[in-house]
């Protein structure tokens, strides 16, 4: 088959690391927007050739939407005229505000997809070869597809190394909000914490692991973030709610000096990794 990739930044790009590597496209197309990538898109050779969006949707099999969830959404219009055998599958870290949008004509051929993997940083030079291997994909609603899509979507993701697992949209967007959305919005707020504190610079000198762990992916693009935070507002504000009460117990229990239930609170955190 012939692969398109839409976006080829850090999820894109070793998107197309992978089903090269692997043998799974003829060819792997490419298109952004982004003049600044295209030399880069090139150079690193992530696709065979860099084409057009209408040459793009007549020339490729399969689909691939590597781009922020607000832009996804924003491209529905343009794949209104489809072939009904071309696949399409979106990679956004929100599920359910994106199917509820996919118009009905193009539902079929639409593969809500998240590839459960990523790293703090973007654009074709972030693009790394192992990225997909030995991880996780969600795939969501797939009643509403076509079986001609859906074996295509679960061929190219297991031959590129990873494991299936099919969930209902809502489902996935809570889940991903514990694992994903609430600890970058902690990230970026431990980022800022730190950034107003009168002497920042000397608080950094003295970073260590346990800092820069919390604080990596405060590196992640804003942009990308602020749309994943919009479509998924309702869960976040939820996840916030529980880690307010947590952090408010941590607190009382400092203020009460109570170092022995405190401990146990923390023993309790502890069996997380039990089951990780």
């Amino acid at each position: 088959m012939n692969i398109g990739i839409i976006g080829l930044g850090l999820m894109g790009g070793s998107l197309a690391k992978a089903v090269k590597r692997y043998g799974i496209a003829n060819k792997v197309y490419g298109f952004t927007n982004s003049e600044k990538n295209k030399k880069d898109i090139l150079d690193l050779n992530l696709v065979d050739e860099l084409v057009d969006l209408e040459t793009l949707k007549k020339v490729s099999d399969v689909i691939i939407l590597a781009i922020p969830v607000d832009a996804i959404i924003g491209m529905f219009p343009d794949f209104l005229d489809i072939n009904e055998n071309t696949t399409i599958i979106d990679m956004g870290s929100t599920k359910e505000y994106i199917v509820k949008s996919i118009p009905k004509k193009i539902r079929q051929n639409f593969i809500a997809a998240h590839p459960m993997t990523g790293t703090e940083k973007s654009g074709p030079k972030a693009a790394i070869d192992d990225l997909y291997e030995g991880k996780t994909v969600v795939f969501c609603d797939l009643e509403d597809n076509g079986n001609l899509h859906v074996n295509k979507a679960f061929k190219i993701f297991q031959a590129i190394g990873m494991r299936i697992v099919v969930m209902d949209s809502n489902q996935h967007d809570i889940h991903a909000c514990f694992m994903s959305h609430l600890p970058h919005i902690l990230s970026f707020s431990l980022a800022n914490t730190v950034m107003s504190h009168e002497d920042p610079k000397s608080i950094i000198a003295l970073a260590a692991g346990g800092f820069k762990d919390m604080s990596r992916i405060a590196k992640s693009s804003p942009r990308m973030w602020g749309d994943i935070f919009k479509q998924n507002k309702k869960n976040l504000l939820a996840s916030i709610d529980l880690f307010e009460n947590q952090l408010q117990n941590a607190k009382k229990m400092l203020e009460e000096d109570n170092y022995e239930l405190l401990e146990e609170w923390m023993k309790k955190a502890n069996t997380l990794h039990e089951i990780l």
